[in-house]
């Protein structure tokens, strides 16, 4: 017979959730930033920015580079979790208007299914809270529910959707 999950369990599940989703952005963030982990680093991901159109590319590299390892590093800690997963959602929605989008789903043929996902962890960890070993709730305010996930959800939307825009118009022949 199966058991209820008690809210404790839940607790636990957010907290793994946001640990290895937070490592993993963080980690992307830095492949971007310093070529950790496999990536091509600054001068490598700034040449990218600019054949994907986000003109300049270097500052758009630093600016992704410090969004993921930032947005990962709250993840981590469970710290300031709507904004960190504000700035989870916009850089994968940039990521999935300039690259992936065009590719359909799945990831196998280069597609968006890696930036939904993150996307959707984004909004559960906004709407249930980060778990337990949290920062929030601890040291800083405790900011969850479904307000918070869609705040989060728009305002990372919203973001990305203006870089967008304005790489567009900043870059020539496009």
């Amino acid at each position: 017979m199966a058991r209820t999950p008690r809210p404790a369990d839940a607790a636990w599940g957010a907290t793994v959730l946001r640990v290895v989703a937070g490592a993993f952005m963080a980690g992307h963030g830095l492949q971007k930033l310093v070529g950790w982990f496999g990536g091509g680093g600054l001068e490598q991901t700034s040449a990218g920015f600019e054949h994907m159109g986000l003109r300049p590319g270097r500052p758009h590299a630093v600016a992704a580079g410090v969004t993921e390892v930032l947005s990962g590093v709250g993840g981590v800690l469970g710290a300031a979790t709507p904004l960190a997963s504000a700035m989870t959602t916009g850089t994968m929605t940039v990521a999935l208007g300039k690259v992936h989008g065009r590719n359909g789903p799945w990831i196998t043929k280069g597609g968006y299914e890696y930036n939904a996902t993150l996307i959707a962890v984004a909004f559960a960890l906004a709407a249930a809270g980060p778990g337990r070993l949290a920062l929030d709730g601890t040291l800083l305010r405790r900011r969850a529910g479904l307000g918070w996930a869609v705040g989060q959800l728009a305002l990372g939307a919203g973001c990305a959707a203006a870089v967008m825009w304005n790489a567009g118009r900043s870059a020539p022949g496009e």
